[in-house]
């Protein structure tokens, strides 16, 4: 394959953001591209092909935090379903029973509206941190990049070895190491997607019957073994092939930076004025030195000299990479730096703008109704019906009324209840006899236990001079009586 002309350098001139015009630079056919061509820069390909990417090693500051960062993002996913707090792992959505556990809190079916502000919070949290930080959630804590770059690019280099090492090996063709390399490493692969599968289920099945799942029959538990298998195969497909392409094709919040980022919020970006035009140290050039180790370590495989990109994570990795030729050359670091695009240009970063005003309203009108929600939500709940059939029966001399009240403990832990039934006073002022046969006036329920109560209501029928109010009063132990106000139906002698 013949060379083709070489790359021409854009201007000092070039703004940054812009995507100079470039010629195709040199390549060499091998099965691992290093991503330095138009027809494979990026994730997907010009003509929509899938390009294998394999960024090479990179050492620095940041790849060290994000080392750190990734680590103790993994553990503590892990240990979730094992941290118990108030009896209940920390997080837990119990699907047999309908009810969830967050951090000590306790919810059922019936709190499930309050979903919507954990998840509206954490939607918008993104939407602030991306105007101030860029992609840093990308880069640093996305489960994309943290399982990918934290765990199966680590197993990847691990058996098949370094870049180089793999353009060397797969330019010698389908040799029986190669073979045996590759082998390993995707049964690898399929054994840590089943684990975290199995992780992954923790969270909806407790760790009891998860450990009785694994021990058993997959027959004997259909459903969970289908999940778990689906799971299985989702994420060996997504970490083992599709990886990049997940940020590029699929992700939403990739698809938005470009309306959620402006001139002054923090990017991973090169100083084009600084490092143009290109060239070997020693001539008069900028401090770029057209190594390609940038886009070498790139693991979607673009070149962050030709500006923002769709493509770029905020890995930091052209930091280091670049940080490290720097110091090589003997040239300050910084070339590609964490700054705004404004920066980058030359201009002063702007910390307060109107954007992050209406944020803040935003996010202040947010978190009142939130708590205004979360106030509203009681650790129980109680329900008072009348029971079926007639709306009143007589016994004698008496007319007689049947209610059932409903209780549900939402706490996490055992809690007394105390039922107690009132006539309230007539217009007149004076107030109805009534006799009140509550069948359990005080019971004890589990967490999320729930128990029908009923009560039986009596009043004379020469007392009676029509239908009239009868307070029932709930009152778990130690917290708020909770009241409810049904009509005592009858009739005259």
């Amino acid at each position: 394959m013949s060379p083709e002309p070489p790359t021409t350098a854009p201007t000092r001139a070039a703004k940054v953001g812009a995507t100079p015009t470039t010629a195709p630079r040199a390549r060499v056919s091998l099965p691992i591209v290093s991503a330095r061509d138009d027809k494979t820069q990026g994730a997907v390909r010009t003509d929509g092909k899938k390009p294998r990417i394999v960024p090479a090693d990179v050492h620095g500051r940041f790849d060290n935090a994000r080392k750190v960062a990734f680590v103790a993002l993994i553990a503590l996913w892990v240990v979730l379903p094992w941290v118990k707090i108030g009896g209940h792992p920390a997080v837990f959505v119990d699907v047999d029973t309908r009810r969830f556990f967050l951090f000590g809190a306790t919810f059922n079916a019936q709190d499930g509206w309050l979903l919507f502000f954990p998840l509206s919070a954490f939607g918008f949290t993104l939407v602030v941190l991306t105007a101030l930080l860029g992609r840093v959630w990308c880069g640093w804590a996305c489960p994309q990049t943290v399982f990918l770059e934290g765990i199966y690019r680590r197993i990847e280099r691990w058996i098949e070895g370094s870049h180089d090492e793999r353009r060397r090996r797969d330019a010698a063709g389908m040799t029986f190491g190669r073979v045996a390399r590759k082998t390993a490493k995707h049964a690898a692969f399929i054994v840590v997607s089943a684990l975290l599968a199995h992780v992954v289920l923790a969270y909806f099945v407790s760790l009891p019957k998860a450990f009785a799942m694994v021990r058993g029959a997959p027959a004997a538990h259909p459903e969970a073994f289908v999940w778990m298998a689906a799971l299985t195969g989702i994420l060996y497909f997504d970490f083992s092939w599709f990886r990049e392409q997940f940020c590029v094709v699929m992700c939403p919040y990739g698809r938005m930076q470009s309306v959620l980022l402006d001139d002054d919020s923090l990017v991973v970006g090169y100083d084009v004025g600084r490092g143009e035009p290109r060239g070997k140290k020693g001539k008069a050039t900028g401090d770029c030195v057209d190594c390609g180790r940038c886009v070498a370590v790139c693991p979607t495989g673009i070149d962050i000299r030709d500006g923002l990109k769709l493509d770029c994570i905020a890995c930091t990795a052209c930091i280091d990479a670049c940080d490290e030729i720097m110091d090589k050359v003997e040239r300050p670091r910084g070339l590609v730096r964490y700054d705004s695009t404004n920066g980058l240009a030359g201009k002063p970063r702007k910390l307060v703008r109107a954007r992050l005003a209406l944020y803040g309203v935003l996010g202040l009108v947010g978190a009142v109704v939130a708590t205004v929600a979360l106030r509203s939500r009681s650790d129980f709940e109680a329900n008072v019906l009348r029971l079926s059939g007639a709306p009143y029966t007589f016994e004698g001399d008496s007319v007689r009324n049947a209610f059932d009240v409903h209780l549900v403990n939402k706490k996490s832990d055992r809690t007394v209840f105390t039922i107690t039934a009132v006539a309230s006073p007539r217009a007149d002022g004076t107030t109805p006899e009534l006799t009140a046969v509550i069948a359990t006036p005080s019971i004890a329920l589990d967490s999320l236990e729930d128990r029908h109560v009923p009560i039986f209501l009596a009043s004379p029928r020469s007392d009676y001079r029509g239908d009239f109010p009868v307070r029932v009063v709930v009152r778990p132990e130690g917290e708020k009586e909770r009241p409810f106000t049904v009509t005592f139906l009858g009739a005259k002698k």
